[in-house]
């Protein structure tokens, strides 16, 4: 089969490999759809483990069934997620399923970027999810993402009629922004260095969108009526957006670093004005079984409107383009890669 193979953001090419082979309790999966994430594109964090083939928001259709398992069928069309909890260890017993170690071992075979997958025994278990008959396999790649942005604003507590400050406004930066609209949350402001990306914020509902380059804090007080943020979401790695933050939040809010820094880069935080002030700094890492269900019924109902976000359907030759365009951060939003479709 064919599979889209990474070795930097610039050389992604087009190999052959051996199909997988499933065994007991184990499913294939014909990938109809695989979205380039933005983390798939942090070198710092994929070079030391390339060439590989990446793409875990994947949606397609089951074509093989291994001896014992009997809640898929072939035919099915399918939601896969890549990490899985294991449900029973200390940290997901108190609700911190993504600090499992399972999680962070488990994955399909190979990645997205190919024509077929193998979905281990214990993904099929907890990690497979039937695709409601009106979801698009375009709008079924954005359940990881949004899966892992419904887990963010959980943690974070956002409220209805809170302030919210989104700093970053790209693929994240956007379900995090048709979230807390979906959720109630009062005017929400967005942040970005593409004019581009900032057009797209204030089409899809931002209240007001500020380059990231202003005196942010100084503009949110204008925007706001002299307060800050009641929750800051910062959704973009760059040092000086967390330095940005933790100017932006007004007393009783809350900080939430979905996105994250290379490794090594430390931020002071001024902890005693945050203990003062009564300021939370929490961070969130990926999704559950059960944020992938709920991210499932918001783009089921209508809640979450998707669709608008995809700007490229790639097919699996034209992979490296894909890349280089999320890479570049440009006028791009979502990019789709679909293995079956003819270049």
């Amino acid at each position: 089969m064919r599979v889209a193979m990474y070795y930097n953001n610039s050389d992604v090419r087009i190999e052959e490999m051996p199909a997988p082979r499933i065994g007991s309790g184990e499913i294939m999966v014909k990938v109809m759809a695989s979205g380039i994430c933005g983390s798939d594109v942090l070198e710092w964090y994929r070079l030391r483990k390339a060439p590989l083939v990446l793409g875990h928001e994947i949606a397609g259709v089951v074509v093989e069934t291994g001896a014992g398992v009997e809640q898929y069928q072939s035919g099915m069309r399918v939601f896969v997620s890549h990490h899985i909890p294991c449900n029973v260890c200390h940290y997901c017993l108190n609700g911190h399923h993504t600090a499992c170690e399972t999680l962070h071992a488990t994955n399909y075979d190979p990645g997205g970027f190919a024509e077929y997958i193998r979905v281990p025994r214990l993904n099929v278990d907890r990690g497979v999810f039937v695709l409601p008959e009106m979801l698009s396999f375009g709008d079924a790649v954005f359940i990881e993402p949004l899966a892992c942005v419904v887990r963010g604003q959980r943690n974070a507590g956002l409220q209805p009629g809170q302030s919210v400050l989104i700093l970053g406004s790209g693929i994240s930066g956007m379900l995090h922004l048709l979230l807390a609209r979906a959720l109630g949350a009062g005017r929400i402001v967005m942040t970005d260095v593409s004019k581009y990306r900032l057009a797209l914020a204030r089409e899809f509902g931002a209240d007001a969108t500020l380059d990231a380059r202003e005196d942010v804090p100084g503009r949110l007080r204008e925007i706001n009526g002299g307060r800050l943020a009641d929750c800051v979401i910062v959704c973009t790695g760059a040092a000086a957006a967390f330095s940005q933050a933790l100017q932006s939040v007004d007393r009783g809010g809350t900080v939430l670093c979905f996105a994250t820094t290379e490794p090594g880069v430390d931020i002071p935080v001024p902890i005693n004005e945050f203990w003062r002030n009564e300021i939370r700094l929490i961070p969130s890492y990926g999704n559950s079984p059960l944020d992938a269900t709920v991210a499932i019924e918001l783009i089921r109902a209508g809640r979450v409107k998707v669709n608008g976000l995809i700007t490229h359907r790639l097919s699996l030759e034209e992979t490296g383009a894909g890349f280089r365009l999320v890479a570049a951060g440009g006028e791009s939003m979502k990019v789709i890669i679909e293995p079956h479709v003819p270049a």
